[in-house]
């Protein structure tokens, strides 16, 4: 009390005093001097204690009496303003503490007076208050009075006083009680004496209580008399006192002070003794009062239960048993049993309602509960009192909504107006606003017409009660409906949370101790060893007795709770509501799984289950179930009947889903109210937080589950989520808004219901799988034999769980995977199927990327565990299955790929189990997988994988679904051998190592090591299985697999072959290579020949590859070309194998067969092949080292051992230059030369196979058809174009015999006519003169031999002349084209109008073979200009034969098939003879010459006078160029010939010179047209023949008078014929007058009148001694003739006169001396 204390404060307190006294001896001046003089005394009285003391209060305390007098005379006065100010001077001094024991008494008695005349009642009560409340001076008598007085005041007329003066008596009672628990905290620190405990029944044993204590006895004590309407002891002066204020005080006290009984033993007797009997007492109307019960049998009136009374009574009941349980056991048991009782249906209303609120006190109070449990229920004799309340609970709900029976019409409308208020009229109402829905409605239970509203009453877990708190009510209040039932259902779900809070907390704690103490007691030290035991074993004792009472607990409540919990759950109409009964249902369930208690477990489970699918479907599915015991059980207890009740279907409730059941036949749809969602979702909740208690019921859960999912159709997506999708089937499912958003939360929920499987233990994990499984069968059997959509609930759980459960996948892999391939994969019904199969492979892929400890990488037995299933899904047959099974490899390559290890040959075999039937799709997608390992895995993967590897892509190779996709593996084969040849090492040594271990295992076994190739290298094996594998694709039926597999193969062996160990290329050669040749050569020649109309689909065929034969053809020319390109590049690594002849045969026969295959394709490649290892090099000698490399034994460095990793950068040399081949061996012996005849024979079996070839397919056919094969101009080409190779390496013994047989294939070979189809290809046109590509090559081989022979040894040069006889054979075709056989052919030109006229339907076209002749002419001609001095040249009469062949173009000459033929004819011929006549002239004397003489004038003759005509439309140009031709023959002659006259046989100069004299006149044509008239007519060749005429007439001196004669006679005969024309014309000129002449005598006219022109010129050259006289004068003689036509009328003819005129000028000289010269 500092504020009182201080200094300021006292002062304070004087001075007020002091103003108070005052003013009292003012008020009291005239009427009361007695008071006025106490008051002055007072004031002086005050001021001398302040100014002696020093404690000033202290002091006044001392005197407070006489301080206080004048205040109490004050009020003696009665006098309201007096006594006013009296108290409150007086509350002052009390409030400062001020006041003794004494003035106390003084005081005290002062109010009574005051009380007894009834002043200022408020006043007195607030000074009581403040007397009692500011100290503790006031005991015993004074203290009583004081209450009594209070008490009194309670009970006067006015009301505001009677509040006043109970709520002070409730503060005064209260101050007792605090001063008491305020003592005993004092003396607490006090040793107390040890109370004596005697059982003593004397209620006034208060000795041993201190002061306070005592007051409290004593108060509490009367309290109990007055309420038992008994005196009271202390009290004394009580005038009257109710029962219903004397009960509130004893439950004040009670509940506000429960230690002061607890702890002081005379107040427990107090409680014990006084208030349980009276408790008992006062109850006994309510228990004996029956409703309705009133009739004339019960003799006594029964007392009518007092409500104010019953509830106070029930107050301190409820305080009782909180507060005082442990000390009032039996006691308590009697008003539980009471409160039993009180909810029965015949009690009051009002007195259920107010009995439940007292049980909803205990329900919140778990404690309590369970000491209840402890006390009665687990004791043997003791009603069960747990039990009854619980039961007694469900009961009265139950009751509740059974409508009342109707006793007397009285009774039933009191019972109306009590009871639950109008139930007949009710339900009407909200059924109609349930189906109107708009309305919103009041949260209610509804069932079977019985419509109870729920209200608010109390927050969850505070009893908060209504009636018990209706303390000024004196009538029973109405209650209003579904009051008492909302209590209630308080009750149930308080009493269910807090027993189970309560118990697993405390299961919590001993887990937790448990955990603590194992942990502890794994590490024990010594010493402390003992003491854990100890305590363990008392932990465990702890337990045991704990558990027990949990169970008792449980077990006694279950079967109440479940029937009112499922009754309300049926009724419920709200949703919170709902909500709550279901989270009761929940935890209860939870509880009883921690416990172990399977039946009540299961119980509560199913009642959810049941609450979540529509009304009668439940029990279809749950009856199967263990809950069929419970179902329709009536749980008799202690003889009540409590009924479980299965769900009514007229519950009001929204409609939110319709949908289809889970049925083999489904009838109809059903329907799924808000109320089956939210117990659903309870459901999932249930088992998602408590997954680990719920063993077998997993089933239950699980099966519902699993139908509702079905009727929302729900559909499980990837991972084995379920999503909301479309049902397939049936009017199906209907869905409204509100579940529409609720659905992703359910399946997001469910989800996570399987995700927390992840915590369970492993047993709990197996008895979920075992549920799905089993779940799953069902769904099995009722998909068989439909097609319906199966339910898919149980597979994708089993893969969520799975999935969430990988860390420990081993415990349950098995079972499950299990599962999954032998039921699910292998159903009939595809969805099912399908979905078995997406949860395999969803598990399988997971598995292996979930990072398991230790990594999957260690665990090789883990990895195979894993991937085993994906192996096993091989041996089903259904191609969806297949397909799923493939896209997961696909996917595990793609994340997994480089850490398969071990696994691959699983991986790899489900690729290589595809097979051929199995469909495209399939086919594709395995093939896709292989591609991806092929790309990507090779390195990652165990080398003795890689033989898998190339097995499987073989096997791809030959799956005939899809072209590309076998193309495309045989790319993958060629991209395999390339990572086998990069890295070659590496797998060679792995494959080493693999080889030694397996060999050790088979001797340890004692068997033998079998695999393909065994006697080769493991690598190599490698190798050869490659190439077995490409070698059976090339015999594939399909051309493009054939096609690609061969390059393939050759590729592989050319580009890589370099890595195989030589012994094993004998295995390539013969096993692979001729092998394949064999098959080949098999399948082209058996092929079928009918016409392929197009290649599958609408693809076109081009013609060239439109019949199976020829599609075989082009396999053929590849493998074949492949081979030869083979032993051409490996000859080095071949030649050493020691049989190296024999594959040469066999080669060279395959070439031959092929060759000679009436296919023109593959003849020609055959050919290519023979080029090709025709270009193979001979070995090295010293004679000849034309393509060795510089240095030959220095070794090459050649890196094939270090490869530096893949890529661009490897040092590998691949080329096969003569460099590698020698360096691949120089390292371990020097260079192989072969024996050289070993290799001759080679070339010339070479050669004999090519000379077969040749005749064979060059020899014309006997018969022709249309059939009839003729080889191709590109064939025989290629056939001659490889002489020149072979001919290189046989030269040396190359005989005229072997020539003879070229000479006949040669001539063979250019004979073939061409096909009418080709020729435009082949042909060129006759502009351009060009040579055919097999012409060239005739002539090549030719020039080849003769250049040879050039350098040849002498014996070689006799073959000369047979060269020059092939190549006249050729000229002659210039004329006379060859025949072939009896064929007839076209020719195809008409060589005047150059150009090409195709006669159809000719099969057949000789070629233009003209160029050919004048290319073969030319080199005749070069050929002679080299060799005509040879020997055999001369002796063979080479020369001769070439006149003879030239005589035939010439002669023809205009008619010849080409101008060009005859023009070049000439030129060679004056070549050949400038060449040729000085060697002939040289062996005149031989006579080798002779006959060549003759030969050569006819073909002068033939070819100077010509009988072939120039053809119509030369030009003057032309025929100038051709007159110079002729002038040069003449000029030759006149050069070589004539000269050496002596040296040529005498008949050949007469024949020249008969020639030259029938040159030199004129030869007239007919045709020519006037214009060219002077040109047609050859002058320049006329004069060259009368130039060398006269130069050789009269040049020489003439040997032979026959010469001489023949030319004089020659000049005669022509002047004479001159004179006769010139005078015929003249006559004719003469005759014809204006008439012009005809053309021909004008032509012929001009003629002479040039020839005489040209004979005087001649003349005048010539020397004049040569000429003889008589020549002359006949040349004059002609002048008067040649005057004469001066007068002729055509121009031309003048202008030839003129010319002819001219020359006469000469001859006019002085006759006389010319006449003398002459004489002289």
């Amino acid at each position: 009390m500092s504020s009182t204390n201080s200094p300021e404060a006292v002062k304070k307190l004087l001075e007020n005093m002091q103003s108070d006294l005052r003013a009292l001896s003012l008020e009291c001046k005239k009427k009361f001097p007695p008071v006025k003089e106490a008051a002055e005394s007072g004031i002086i009285k005050v001021k001398t204690i302040a100014a002696r003391n020093t404690e000033i209060l202290a002091a006044l305390k001392e005197n407070s009496s006489e301080v206080v007098q004048p205040f109490l005379m004050g009020c003696g006065t009665k006098e309201p303003k007096i006594t006013q100010l009296c108290l409150a001077a007086v509350q002052r001094l009390m409030s400062h503490e001020v006041v003794s024991e004494t003035a106390a008494g003084n005081i005290i008695n002062m109010l009574w007076q005051l009380m007894e005349n009834s002043l200022e009642e408020l006043k007195l009560l607030q000074t009581v208050l403040v007397l009692l409340t500011t100290n503790t001076v006031v005991h015993d008598e004074a203290l009583s009075k004081a209450i009594v007085l209070c008490f009194r005041l309670h009970f006067t007329k006015d009301n505001i006083t009677n509040n006043t003066a109970a709520a002070t008596v409730r503060q005064v009672v209260t101050v007792v009680f605090e001063r008491m628990v305020a003592e005993d905290e004092r003396h607490r620190d006090i040793i107390e004496q040890p109370a004596l405990v005697q059982a003593n029944s004397n209620r006034r044993s208060v000795s041993t209580l201190k002061p306070c204590a005592k007051d409290a006895y004593m108060l509490f004590q009367d309290l109990c008399q007055l309420v038992n309407a008994d005196a009271p002891y202390w009290l004394v002066g009580m005038t009257e006192m109710t029962r219903t204020f004397g009960l509130e005080l004893l439950e004040s006290v009670l509940n506000d002070f429960p230690q002061v009984f607890l702890q002081h033993q005379e107040f427990s007797f107090l409680l014990k003794e006084r208030v349980c009997p009276l408790v008992i007492k006062l109850f006994s109307p309510n228990i004996k009062f029956r409703q309705g019960s009133n009739t004339s049998s019960s003799p006594a009136p029964v007392e009518k239960p007092y409500f104010p009374i019953c509830m106070r009574l029930l107050r301190v009941v409820s305080v009782l048993i909180k507060q005082f349980y442990s000390l009032l056991v039996t006691e308590c048991e009697i008003f539980l049993s009471l409160l039993v009782k009180f909810l029965d249906a015949d009690k009051p209303q009002w007195l259920r309602a107010v009995a439940v609120e007292s049980i909803h006190r205990l329900c919140v109070q778990p404690q309590l509960l369970r000491s209840f449990c402890q006390s009665y229920d687990m004791k043997q004799h003791s009603t069960k009192v747990f039990r009854d309340i619980v039961n007694a609970l469900g009961s009265f709900i139950q009751s509740l909504f059974l409508v009342p029976p109707t006793g007397n019409p009285a009774t039933a409308n009191q019972a109306g107006n009590n009871n639950a208020g109008g139930t007949v009229s009710a339900p009407a109402n909200p059924g109609m606003l349930g189906i109107g829905g708009g309305v919103t409605l009041l949260p209610a239970f509804e069932y079977r017409g019985t419509w109870i509203p729920i209200l608010t009453i109390t927050v969850q877990g505070s009893a908060k009660a209504t009636y018990l708190e209706m303390l000024d009510k004196v009538e029973p209040p109405t209650i209003p409906e579904g009051y008492a039932m909302s209590v209630a259902f308080h009750c149930l779900l308080d009493l269910v949370r807090g027993i189970t809070s309560m118990i697993e907390g405390e299961l919590g704690e001993v887990e937790t101790e448990c955990q603590t103490t194992s942990e502890a007691a794994s590490s024990p030290t010594q010493s402390s060893e003992q003491q854990e035991l100890q305590s363990t074993s008392d932990q465990m004792d702890k337990e045991i007795v704990n558990r027990a009472v949990w169970e008792e607990m449980v077990n006694a409540c279950w079967c109440g709770l479940l029937a009112a919990l499922s009754l309300l759950l049926d009724a419920s109409t709200d949703e919170a509501a709902t909500e709550n009964i279901l989270k009761a249902e929940l935890t209860m369930a939870a509880l009883c799984g921690r416990l172990g208690l399977v039946t009540s477990r299961d119980a509560f489970i199913t009642a959810i289950c049941k609450g979540s699918l529509p009304p009668h479907y439940a029990l279809t599915v749950l009856n199967t179930t263990t809950a069929a015991t419970l179902s329709n059980k009536s749980y008799s207890i202690q003889g009540q009947n409590v009924m479980m009740i299965s769900p009514s279907s007229e519950s009001h409730q929204q409609v939110v889903a319709v949908g289809q059941p889970l049925a083999v036949q489904p009838q109809g749809t059903v329907m799924l109210t808000s109320k089956n969602i939210q117990c659903m979702r309870t459901l999932l909740n249930l088992a998602h937080c408590h997954g680990a208690v719920l063993g077998t019921s997993w089933q239950l859960v699980l099966a519902t589950l699993q139908h509702l999912v079905w009727i929302l159709g729900l559909k499980p997506s990837s991972g084995g989520a379920l999503k909301p999708g479309r049902a397939v089937e049936g009017p199906s499912t209907v869905l409204t808004t509100a579940v529409m958003t609720d659905l992703p939360v359910i399946s997001n929920i469910l989800s996570r219901l399987f995700e927390s499987s992840q915590y369970l233990d492993d047993v709990s994990l197996h008895h979920l799988i075992n549920a799905l499984c089993s779940l799953s069968l069902e769904a099995m059997d009722m998909a068989y034999g439909n097609n319906k959509e199966p339910s898919l609930f149980a597979v994708a759980k089993l893969l969520e769980t799975g999935l969430v459960n990988m860390h420990r996948i081993e415990i349950l892999w098995r079972p499950l995977t299990g599962h999954l391939l032998e039921k699910v994969c292998q159903h009939p019904n595809s969805r099912m199927r399908e979905w078995g199969a997406e949860a395999l492979t969803s598990l399988i892929k997971a598995g292996l990327t979930f990072g398991h400890d230790p990594p999957l990488s260690q665990s090789q037995r883990l990895q195979l565990l894993l991937l085993n299933p994906l192996k096993e899904m091989s041996s089903i047959n259904h191609p969806d299955i297949r397909l799923k099974q493939l896209e997961c490899v696909l996917q595990i390559l793609q994340s997994q790929g480089d850490s398969l290890g071990p696994g691959w040959p699983l991986v790899l075999g489900v690729m290589g189990a595809i097979r051929n039937d199995q469909g495209e799709s399939l086919i594709r997608t395995a093939f896709q997988c292989l591609q991806l390992v092929v790309t990507d895995f090779l390195p990652t993967m165990p080398c003795t994988c890689l033989q898998i590897v190339v097995d499987v892509a073989g096997s791809f190779g030959l799956h005939n679904q899809e072209l590309n996709i076998s193309l495309t593996s045989i790319g993958l084969l060629w991209n395999i051998s390339d990572y086998f040849f990069q890295r070659g090492e590496t797998i060679e040594k792995e494959l080493n190592k693999e080889e030694a271990a397996q060999q050790k295992q088979a001797e340890e076994k004692g068997v033998v090591l079998n695999r393909p190739f065994h006697p080769a290298p493991p690598f190599d094996c490698l190798w050869l299985c490659l190439y077995a594998k490409l070698g059976e694709l090339c015999v594939d039926p399909r051309p493009a697999v054939r096609k690609s597999a061969g390059q393939t193969l050759f590729s592989t062996i050319g580009a890589h072959g370099t890595l195989l160990q030589h012994s094993t290329w004998h295995t390539v050669i013969w096993k692979v290579l001729f092998h394949l040749l064999d098959r080949v050569r098999e399948s082209s020649t058996t092929a079928d020949k009918e016409k392929i109309e197009s290649g599958g689909g609408n693809i076109l065929i081009h013609h060239s590859r439109d019949t199976a034969e020829k599609q075989w053809a082009e396999t053929w020319v590849l493998t074949l070309a492949g081979v030869a390109r083979i032993f051409n590049t490996r000859r080095y690594l071949l030649q050493p194998l020691g049989d190296f002849s024999r594959a040469w045969d066999v080669l060279l026969d395959h070439i031959q067969s092929a060759a000679l295959s009436k296919n023109n394709e593959v003849s020609l490649a055959a050919l290519k092949s023979f080029q090709e290892i025709l270009q193979i090099v001979s070995p090295v000698r010293d004679s000849d080292k034309p393509e060795t490399p510089p240095a030959v034994n220095v070794p090459v460095p050649v890196l094939i051992g270090s490869i530096s990793g893949p890529g661009l950068s490897r040092p590998f040399v691949r080329t096969d230059s003569i460099g590698e081949r020698l360096g691949r061996y120089s390292s371990s012996e020097p260079p192989i030369v072969t024996d050289e005849l070993e290799d001759l024979n080679l070339w010339w079996a070479a050669w004999n196979t090519w000379y077969r070839i040749g005749s064979e397919s060059t020899k014309p056919p006997i018969t022709f058809d249309k059939l009839t094969f003729i080889p191709s101009q590109p064939f025989l080409t290629a056939l001659i174009q490889i002489f020149p190779a072979l001919y290189q390496h046989i030269k040396t013994g190359f005989s005229m015999d072997d020539l003879q047989k070229l000479g006949v294939i040669l001539h063979s070979a250019v004979s073939v006519p061409i096909s009418s189809d080709a020729s435009p290809f082949i042909l060129p046109s006759y502009t351009e003169a060009v040579l055919t590509s097999l012409q060239e090559a005739v002539l090549t081989a030719l020039d080849v031999l003769q250049k040879a022979i050039c350098v040849g040894p002498e014996n070689m040069q006799i073959m000369y002349p047979a060269i020059f006889d092939q190549l006249l054979a050729f000229v002659e075709f210039s004329c006379k084209p060859p025949q072939y056989g009896q064929l007839e052919t076209k020719h195809i030109a008409n060589a005047k109008y150059n150009q090409i006229q195709l006669f159809a339907p000719a099969e057949w076209v000789a070629l233009n073979y003209v160029p050919f002749a004048e290319r073969s002419l030319e080199v005749v001609v070069d050929l002679y200009q080299k060799t005509a001095c040879h020997k055999a040249v001369v002796n063979e009469k080479v020369l001769q034969n070439i006149i003879k062949t030239l005589r035939v173009p010439l002669s023809l000459k205009y008619s010849c098939p080409s101008e060009s033929t005859w023009k070049l004819a000439v030129s060679s011929l004056l070549k050949v003879l400038s060449i040729g006549l000085p060697v002939a002239r040289q062996h005149a004397s031989s006579g080798k010459f002779d006959s060549m003489w003759p030969e050569l004038a006819n073909t002068f003759e033939d070819f100077l006078f010509t009988k072939s005509i120039p053809p119509d439309n030369l030009s003057i140009q032309e025929f100038q160029r051709n007159e110079n031709i002729d002038v040069e023959v003449v000029q030759l002659i006149s050069t070589e010939i004539l000269p050496y006259a002596n040296f040529i046989p005498k008949e050949f100069v007469g024949q020249i010179m008969t020639m030259l004299n029938k040159g030199s006149i004129h030869s007239q044509s007919s045709s020519f047209t006037e214009a060219e008239i002077d040109i047609r007519l050859r002058e320049e060749f006329s004069k060259m023949c009368f130039e060398t005429l006269l130069q050789f007439s009269f040049s020489n001196k003439v040997t032979t008078p026959q010469e001489g004669y023949i030319s004089r006679m020659a000049l005669s005969v022509l002047l004479k014929r001159s004179q006769d024309v010139l005078h015929r014309y003249i006559e004719d000129e003469r005759l014809s007058g204006k008439c012009p002449l005809p053309r021909q005598q004008v032509t012929e006219i001009i003629f002479v009148l040039k020839a005489v022109s040209t004979l005087i010129d001649s003349l005048k050259k010539t020397q004049p001694e040569n000429v003889d006289g008589n020549t002359w004068a006949q040349v004059i003689a002609l002048y008067p003739t040649l005057v004469e036509c001066i007068t002729c009328s055509s121009s031309e003819v003048c202008s030839a006169l003129k010319e002819a005129l001219v020359p006469f000028k000469d001859f006019m000289q002085p006759p006389a001396s010319k006449v003398q010269n002459g004489e002289s």
